[in-house]
C-alpha cells in the first residue's frame, strides 16, 4: 500500500512540532473527502494518517494542519488558524510532504 507522511517542525521553538493534529482529504468531484489524519508524535511525525481500506488512487490530495490549536497549547498567538497544503498523487508512489512552521510563516516541499 502506498502511503502519505509529513514531518513537521516548528522553526520558532527549534524541535518538531508534537501533538499537532493533521487531517488528509481527497478531492472527489471538486469535493473534499476525509479520509485520513491523526496526530504528530514526539518527533513532530505522522506515519500513518491512511487505513489498509484506503486506496491513493491518483488525483488531487490536501493536507490541513491544524495550527491554531497547536499554538493555543504553547499560549502563543498565531497568524495562521490552519494551514493546507494541495498537492498532486500519481499510482504507484509514497509522498512525504514536510511542513516548516512558525506562528506568522511556513513553508513546505515534495520530501523523500
Amino acid at each position: 500500500m502506498r502511503q502519505i507522511t509529513t514531518h513537521v517542525l516548528d522553526v520558532s521553538q527549534g524541535k518538531p512540532a508534537a501533538d499537532l493534529t493533521v487531517f488528509l482529504y481527497r478531492q472527489q468531484n471538486n469535493e473534499w473527502e476525509a479520509i485520513g489524519g491523526g496526530a504528530t508524535d514526539d518527533d513532530g511525525r505522522l506515519k500513518d494518517m491512511i487505513g489498509d481500506d484506503v486506496v491513493l488512487s491518483p488525483g488531487v490530495y490536501k493536507l490541513k494542519f491544524a495550527t491554531e490549536e497547536y499554538y493555543e497549547q504553547l499560549e502563543t498567538d498565531t497568524f495562521y488558524p490552519f494551514v493546507e497544503i494541495v498537492f498532486y498523487v500519481d499510482k504507484g508512489q509514497d509522498y512525504h510532504v514536510p511542513l516548516l512552521l512558525s506562528p506568522f510563516g511556513y513553508s513546505t516541499y515534495r520530501g523523500s
